[in-house]
């Protein structure tokens, strides 16, 4: 496994948290600096479990700690989860977002349910690489393969469901992506030493009929008012609503419409979804958590734009500003070039939401078609660099709509928005410029 280490590109007061230095991983672990939980992963070898590094229990000794920097990759070296800090229900990494490498590119991709949809040679194909090469990069960079990323996945989307839903477990193995029963069962006991049915039992909350309510942690401070202020102004009525301190909306999911409430709360986002298909839980969670920023590092951001003059006084006033994300890169495209009416209705409306935002395939404009075709592709497993790139070459599609586009669709922390000098995260000095405007 590689080092954590600190390098001169990295600004003050930022956690690093793909390249592992164990001393200093081992540091955070024995002061339960909950700054690091989803960051790295901590596994104890005699017990043979893994553990987020808050977790209160005992702190191992050092010679029985090794550090991993996914849950996925304890997983394949044999560790189980911990059922006391549910070290897969913390904040992602923000590495994600900040690196555009391949490996970043990946784990979006499979966090948003590629593998289970189009399998490894799908997920491949879309990023343009081999699927031999692709697997040898994942195992070098994040401790596992494609394969062992998605299933990690498949077994945190069915603890929900077991916990969240009276579902038959048969429904609740498929809905989560398992190709069987058996499959299902193996990995939750592999996964969590616990059978689907103890997992049922011991939970504590079901969601009401019709809908799967969740908890979605992130990493404090969280300027959920500058969000919602920014949804409500940018809201299309029947397909967004903010109103009562939560922003609600429909999504168009792999295998079918949806609608989402989410609440702020202390310390979590309250989530409330319905979907049409149980399948799209998974994909459904990963874009909200994209859209709200929730993996986002936020005493790094603000500890760096906090040092300049201009930016001082709107940090201390409003710490914790998030990057407004995307659920749909077509969706967020259309919208930043005029395209706002809401399009065929719901067949189930949820209250206020009554409809879908239009499909690239009913707006008659250049862009949607070359959307709809397939010849212009806007998702989370694209390079940065490239997608701005196409996108201005584009007719009708200029520079800033471009940057926009980067920004909230890939989640880039550093568009060029504002001054270099505020450079490594220029998107978030631009949403403070925002609020105060």
């Amino acid at each position: 496994m590689s080092d954590f280490r600190e390098t001169s590109d990295v600004p003050a007061g930022r956690v690093v948290c793909v390249l592992l230095d164990t001393e200093r991983a081992y540091r955070a672990v024995a002061a339960r600096d909950a700054r690091f939980d989803g960051c790295f992963i901590l596994a104890v070898r005699t017990t043979r479990i893994y553990c987020r590094p808050s977790c209160p229990a005992v702190t191992p000794k050092r010679r029985n700690a090794e550090f991993y920097p996914t849950a996925a990759a304890a997983q394949a070296a044999g560790y189980r989860a911990c059922r006391r800090c549910l070290p897969d229900a913390v904040p992602g990494s923000p590495e994600w977002n900040l690196r555009a490498d391949l490996a970043a590119r990946a784990v979006r991709l499979i966090s948003d349910g590629v593998v289970e949809r189009e399998g490894v040679p799908g997920l491949a194909r879309r990023l343009g690489y081999s699927e031999r090469h692709l697997s040898r990069v994942l195992t070098a960079e994040v401790g596992a393969g494609p394969l062992a990323l998605a299933r990690a996945h498949r077994a945190h989307s069915a603890r929900l469901l077991i916990e969240t839903t009276d579902l038959p477990f048969a429904d609740v193995a498929f809905a989560a992506g398992f190709a069987s029963v058996r499959q299902f069962n193996d990995t939750i006991r592999a996964v969590f030493a616990c059978t689907p049915s103890r997992m049922r039992a011991a939970r504590s909350a079901v969601g009401t009929t019709g809908r799967i309510t969740l908890r979605l942690p992130y990493r404090p401070p969280f300027d959920a008012e500058g969000l919602l202020a920014f949804f409500r102004a940018e809201a299309i009525p029947g397909v967004e609503d903010v109103s009562d301190g939560t922003y609600a909306r429909s999504l168009r999911l792999p295998h079918g419409p949806a609608t989402v409430r989410l609440t702020p709360a202390d310390g979590h986002v309250s989530c409330s979804l319905r979907l049409a298909d149980l399948r799209d839980l998974g994909t459904a969670v990963s874009r909200v958590r994209r859209l709200l920023d929730l993996d986002a590092d936020p005493q790094a951001v603000d500890a760096f734009l906090g040092r300049d003059p201009v930016l001082r006084p709107l940090v201390l006033a409003r710490p914790g500003v998030r990057v407004p994300g995307s659920v749909d890169g077509a969706e967020t495209l259309l919208r930043a070039l005029g395209h706002v009416s809401p399009g065929e209705p719901l067949e189930v409306p949820d209250g206020p939401i009554t409809h879908l935002y239009p499909a690239p395939s009913a707006i008659d404009s250049p862009v949607a078609r070359a959307l709809a075709e397939g010849r212009l592709v806007v998702d989370v497993g694209r390079d940065a660099d490239d997608l701005r790139a196409e996108l201005s070459a584009f007719p009708g599609i200029g520079p800033e709509v471009a940057d926009h586009v980067v920004m909230r669709v890939l989640g880039a922390p550093d568009v060029p928005l504002t001054p270099d000098h505020w450079r490594p995260w220029r998107s978030y000095a631009a949403m403070h410029l925002r609020r105060t405007a």
